[in-house]
């Protein structure tokens, strides 16, 4: 190419092509035009971020419960140092040209799993409060996020509850070498944190 570039790595998102998440249909057209590019690529479709219910822990403390509107539904979370790791493998080794990876943690949990496993670590008890998605809503609005990033966060929980989050994927760890980052030590990172 005269622009010299061999291989674009795109993070995208998990099951990105049959995923009904709002964020879907961005990352499968982002991802359909680049495979017509005829530049090799790598896409790395990045599950749910553990931080993204780990960063909340200070706010679940001062109120003794996580809230959401996942019911029992399993998120296959990793951490981003997981993610991160997994994109400098394909960066930095051959054999990764023109791959799709379906990235996801080793373990899955639910909601009232991380409750779980807060209240452990903390000796507290923490619930797992599941809220009608526009009452969990107004939460984070009121704090002044976005109604757009609300919007996202409902979206991801309601489609964890029928299994959008949830996948039996082991590209990240092949990729790692190792087991991905548990919940465990991503809850006490966090409370370290």
């Amino acid at each position: 190419m005269r622009t010299g570039v061999k291989l674009i790595v795109y993070t995208s998102m998990l099951r990105a092509d049959t995923s009904n998440l709002i964020l879907a249909d961005e990352h499968n057209r982002t991802e359909t035009y680049l495979k017509s590019t005829g530049v090799d690529f790598v896409v790395l479709r990045n599950g749910w971020y553990i931080e993204n219910h780990t960063d909340g822990l200070a706010t679940a403390l001062a109120n003794s419960a996580i809230n959401g509107s996942a019911g029992q539904g399993r998120f296959a979370s990793a951490s981003r140092a997981d993610y991160a790791d997994a994109a400098v493998t394909v960066l930095s080794q051959p054999g990764h040209a023109n791959q799709t990876y379906e990235l996801a943690g080793d373990q899955a949990y639910s909601l009232a799993e991380l409750a779980e496993e807060v209240s452990k670590q903390t000796g507290r008890t923490i619930v797992y409060n599941h809220l009608p998605a526009a009452d969990y809503e107004a939460a984070p609005m009121g704090f002044g996020l976005p109604k757009m990033i609300a919007d996202v966060v409902v979206d991801a929980d309601l489609k964890a509850s029928v299994g959008e989050l949830d996948s039996a994927s082991r590209d990240l760890s092949r990729l790692l070498g190792r087991s991905t980052t548990t919940l465990a030590e991503a809850v006490k990172a966090a409370l370290k944190g």
